[in-house]
């Protein structure tokens, strides 16, 4: 059963970074006036925030926003660019710092469970593995490798308001500030409407590993 649910969210992964690509690819062939780096301080500047750095970190899809060090981080080829696909990735991780601004609940919420995540991270593999190797003397211990998981499941799901939110604003500025007309804000939002789908497979792929190691415990419980 795990095989199978796997199986199916990494085709689905596949299938939807393969789109990414394609789109981001062919976004960036359609040219702009302005820069990666550029639309990020303009987008930052025009929303009175004047304490958010912008700078160009290594690789490629690494593009970020740290709150906690007030960064938004460009990748190269977004950082140097000035194409539609380089815009829309730039004013979406504006749009985080937009939102850490503004103190946008969802982003918030998912900010207090980062530690919690991490720990969850460090410590649930471990747990559920002794959980299903004791489930018939300590089913107990299942069950907190089951908590431990839900909360990076729940992260996922936060995730996605916090996403699509980013991507709103982003399109929406890039539109009014006239750096895009109707024809490359469709664009834009085409491609970020693309990598949104990475967020909601992520998160019901979880879901779905989720249900499983619930499943599984019910059973064991049953015995």
């Amino acid at each position: 059963m795990y095989w199978i649910i796997f199986g199916v969210f990494a085709l689905l992964s596949w299938l939807v970074s393969s789109s990414l690509e394609r789109k981001f690819k062919k976004y960036s062939q359609e040219s702009l006036p302005l820069t990666g780096a550029q639309v990020a301080e303009k987008m930052l500047r025009e929303n009175g925030i004047t304490d958010v750095k912008v700078t160009c970190t290594p690789g490629h899809l690494t593009d970020h926003y740290n709150p906690a060090t007030r960064t938004v981080n460009l990748s190269e080829s977004v950082y140097s660019s000035a194409n539609v696909a380089a815009a829309a990735v730039a004013a979406h991780e504006c749009g985080h710092a937009v939102q850490h601004e503004r103190a946008y609940a969802p982003l918030q919420l998912r900010s207090a469970l980062v530690p919690v995540v991490n720990f969850s991270n460090r410590w649930m593999m471990w747990v559920l593995l002794a959980g299903f190797l004791f489930i018939e003397t300590f089913p107990q211990l299942l069950w907190v490798g089951i908590g431990l998981y839900a909360m990076t499941t729940l992260f996922a799901f936060v995730t996605l308001p916090v996403e699509v939110d980013a991507s709103r604003r982003a399109v929406d500025w890039l539109q009014e500030a006239g750096i895009t007309d109707n024809h490359t804000t469709q664009m834009a939002s085409e491609a970020l409407h693309s990598a949104a789908y990475t967020y909601v497979v992520a998160a019901l792929a979880s879901l779905a590993t989720l249900v499983y190691y619930i499943l599984i415990a019910l059973g064991g419980s049953r015995r």
